[in-house]
């Protein structure tokens, strides 16, 4: 296996964002994979620097170096029908040359916020003072006395603006609609004490309870507000209220030398800060090519069409991480990443035990799903006239960047591969992968070989219903557990 990542650190959005006040918007014990907790968090919302700290950490503590190639991006690949693969084209970034690489199974963790892109204003380019995008920042930009533009209220706005208004002299912050800013209660911004982080590592289960009771407390959007995703916002709205900073509502007609210009008003600023977000069009960012010939980025331009946010009909051997239509603004994201690295291990394991040459979604499973994610977001908040991601940014878009339902609802609809969802060729006879009639634990000495010779049937259950009761512990949680307490009681 070999990881080709296009930046020098892994992190992914957590090397690249590194604007004032970056953080996650989701609680810091549960922004962690689900077997490896961290017991020192600063704080309920982490920086963005200590959230990259906490993955380069586990990625030296397991020595994932070993598989990755930093400053090398894939520039393309294309499927070879004989030898059920992709031929990769990878730039090396640092020696600007081209390599060839060849896989038999393409996985693209590459997700959807990571190309980050200018605001369609006319006459950006002729700004002469400071001009600056969140997700490409400067580190060496000096805003210290003096007066900063802000464009853009979604959530990199909304933390950019506490964090420079202190050594600015002023802000005008351009606000193109309105947005919900609400911390979840009992969820507020929290600085963990010496005291409470000796708690967590002293205390057997502490941790692992604060962190269940805030899965259980965080519910999907049941009404308007969650049209846009919700930023907590700690210190957003006093900012707009102090004296500094001026709120100019309405869209940016044009950019000039000197500044922005909003209902025919010009606003000179010495820096403009463009908190303006990314593609979010789910296409993918090189050409992908199947074996009829046909490019996923053309055949992805207007809507994507996934499988379960992990696949896609027609191009074989291909699977994503946050694909579309994975739950990625409707529950804990980390949680489904791990779903579906664990549905990509089962499909890889029939994939090397049997002998299988290709699989891909069938595309009436494809068809079918898509059919039952338009129905069921119909009637949700997210289908409102509001201007979000979720919607590739179109008021009226299809809903192309959200699960149908809870990451809880996914993780349970994505335990189990359904085979007849798929379309697979083989090599050879289908039943080729039998061998030669013995069985691999007759190949190995050191095993039990009348292993199913047993006192009682200590198999697992064949029932999905009580396979999912017993790992969830189904009769252990009160019912009213959603009224949880949030900071552990030391």
């Amino acid at each position: 296996m070999v990881i080709y990542e296009k930046n020098e650190q892994v992190g992914g959005t957590w090397w690249e964002n590194k604007y004032p006040g970056c953080a996650c918007d989701v609680p810091s014990h549960n922004y962690t994979w689900s077997f490896e907790p961290k017991l020192d968090w600063s704080g309920t919302y982490a920086s963005s620097k200590e959230i990259f700290n906490y993955f380069h950490s586990f990625t030296d503590k397991y020595a994932l170096q070993h598989y990755c190639r930093m400053r090398h991006q894939v520039v393309s690949a294309i499927w070879n029908t004989q030898e059920h693969g992709y031929h990769v084209k990878i730039r090396d970034l640092n020696a600007n040359t081209e390599i060839d690489d060849f896989c038999d199974i393409l996985i693209n963790a590459g997700s959807v916020l990571n190309s980050w892109r200018w605001p369609a204003i006319p006459g950006l380019e002729s700004y002469k003072g400071k001009l600056v995008h969140t997700a490409n920042w400067n580190e060496f930009l000096v805003l210290d006395g003096k007066h900063v533009g802000l464009i853009g209220n979604g959530s990199s706005g909304i933390q950019v603006l506490p964090a420079i208004l202190p050594r600015v002299k002023e802000v005008t912050t351009f606000i193109r609609e309105p947005t919900w800013v609400s911390p979840i209660p009992g969820l507020e911004q929290h600085i963990f004490t010496a005291e409470e982080k000796e708690a967590f590592a002293a205390k057997p289960g502490l941790l692992t309870q604060y962190r269940k009771d805030i899965e259980r407390g965080v519910p999907i959007p049941q009404w308007s507000v969650g049209c846009r995703r919700i930023t907590p916002g700690a210190g957003y709205l006093e900012s707009l209220g102090a004296e500094n900073v001026n709120v100019v509502y309405g869209n940016i007609d044009a950019v000039t030398p000197l500044g922005c210009v909003s209902g025919g008003r010009e606003y000179p600023v010495d820096a403009l800060i463009c908190a303006t977000g990314f593609d979010t069009t789910f296409r993918p960012r090189f050409p992908i090519i199947g074996p009829t010939g046909s490019n996923l980025q053309d055949e992805w331009k207007n809507e994507p069409q996934p499988y379960f946010g992990i696949a896609a009909a027609g191009i074989p051997n291909y699977l994503m991480f946050l694909g579309p239509n994975s739950p990625v603004g409707n529950g804990p994201v980390l949680s489904a990443i791990e779903a579906q690295a664990d549905y990509m291990m089962k499909l890889i394991d029939r994939y090397q035990t049997t002998n299988i040459a290709s699989f891909s979604p069938r595309p009436e499973a494809v068809a079918d799903f898509t059919a039952y994610k338009n129905r069921f977001m119909h009637g949700t908040v997210w289908k409102d006239a509001c201007q979000s991601w979720y919607k590739a940014g179109r008021p009226d878009g299809s809903i192309t960047a959200l699960w149908p339902g809870s990451t809880l609802h996914y993780i349970e609809a994505t335990d189990e591969v359904r085979t007849e969802d798929w379309e697979t060729t083989c090599s050879g006879n289908r039943f080729d992968w039998l061998g030669n009639g013995y069985s691999q634990t007759e190949c190995d000495e050191t095993a039990d070989w009348a292993y199913y010779i047993r006192g009682k049937d200590d198999g697992e259950y064949q029932s999905r219903g009580k396979k999912r009761r017993i790992a969830t512990k189904s009769g252990t949680v009160k019912a009213d557990a959603g009224n949880f307490q949030v900071f552990p009681k030391i």
